[in-house]
């Protein structure tokens, strides 16, 4: 596993509005790598590595015939070590492969497996087949070799398939990589039929007339619910889009505190923080301030040995003209967390939870 420490935090988790999934930064090209069903509809998204720290990534090309997308975060800290993609290793039946990354949007993870087929036909492509765990938020994800070469970028378009994983190989990604130094950096869409870059809404090709779907150049519009709920965001002086985590759900850090937001029960929107594992000792002290504490709208509470701060509104109240008055009690929930979550530390002798910052 020293192979995957040393690279492991070249894979990032990626945010979206639509969901979550992985990508992995190539050194040699100064892109991040990742399933173009995963930005699919985004133009810019939210990378994330195991320290829990976000930044702003533009999607600068895709290829949807070969789900493919290149990101670019200018503010990312570059990797020591990245995922070797220029080798000459082959990839043979047999083989033993690790996949890395973010299955179901959980924390980084591993599994291993070995090929069954380097070169499985399903619909006109090859891909390699694998019997290691693929699961949705593997997307986009590396595939390596024992040696710490890339095999492929996972993908999850086939997961009703059992004890079968599938990743699109590295010689298709090659093909792609081959552009990236002709990228101006602007959004661009790859042909799928004759591979020549597009930069400019089109229905056809200019190169080979090949119909283009003009919806590649848009982005997925946000529900005016969602809207909403991000001016609250913008509230606390950070870009909405580095707190998407799928869809109508938003996950972010505000200091230290993980706040959440998302809708419940179909007529709520609910935003909570964990703050602390209970500790200890001084129990009796915790109990009372949790019980007896002015802490306005928002409410502490106790679950699995946690404590939370909560806020609960109907999602009318969004709709109300009292609607800035909602907005503003759901960002100094955030602000309020940072401050308590500390507090319950120093006060009391309470840790940070795992999903502390």
């Amino acid at each position: 596993m020293s192979i995957v420490n040393n690279i492991e935090n070249s894979v990032y988790r990626i945010n979206t509005s639509n969901g979550s999934g992985t990508g992995f930064y190539s050194l040699q090209d100064h892109v991040i790598v990742t399933n173009y069903h995963v930005v699919s509809g985004c133009l810019t998204v939210s990378i994330e590595g195991q320290d829990k720290n976000r930044y702003l990534a533009r999607v600068v090309y895709i290829n949807q015939g070969k789900d493919i997308a290149f990101l670019q975060a200018e503010d990312l800290p570059k990797p020591a070590e990245t995922i070797l993609t220029n080798h000459d290793s082959e990839t043979a039946s047999r083989d033993k492969v690790l996949v890395l990354g973010y299955p179901y949007g959980m924390p980084f993870t591993v599994t291993e497996g070995i090929v069954s087929n380097p070169r499985q036909i399903i619909g006109g492509s090859n891909f390699i087949q694998t019997d290691a765990a693929i699961n949705p938020g593997n997307s986009g994800g590396p595939v390596i070799n024992e040696k710490g070469e890339l095999v492929g970028i996972a993908t999850s378009k086939f997961s009703d398939a059992d004890n079968m994983g599938f990743a699109i190989p590295i010689e298709t990604l090659r093909e792609e990589l081959e552009i990236v130094s002709e990228l101006s950096g602007e959004y661009t869409i790859g042909c799928p039929s004759c591979n020549s870059l597009i930069e400019e809404k089109t229905d056809y090709c200019p190169n080979c007339g090949n119909d283009i779907d003009e919806k590649l150049f848009e982005e997925n519009p946000l529900s005016d619910f969602s809207l909403k709920v991000e001016e609250a965001i913008t509230k606390l002086d950070l870009d909405p889009v580095l707190a998407r985590s799928g869809r109508e759900r938003w996950y972010f850090h505000q200091g230290s505190a993980e706040i959440r937001m998302f809708v419940y029960d179909n007529n709520y929107l609910f935003a909570t923080s964990p703050l602390n594992d209970l500790p200890r000792k001084n129990l009796a002290e915790v109990y009372t301030y949790i019980l007896t504490a002015n802490t306005g709208k928002h409410r502490l509470s106790i679950s699995n040995n946690q404590i939370f701060l909560s806020y609960r509104i109907h999602i009318s109240d969004l709709y109300s003209e009292n609607k800035e008055e909602f907005l503003e009690d759901i960002a100094q929930l955030a602000l309020k967390a940072d401050d308590l979550d500390d507090m319950f530390v120093n006060d009391f002798g309470a840790k940070m939870t795992h999903y502390s910052k």
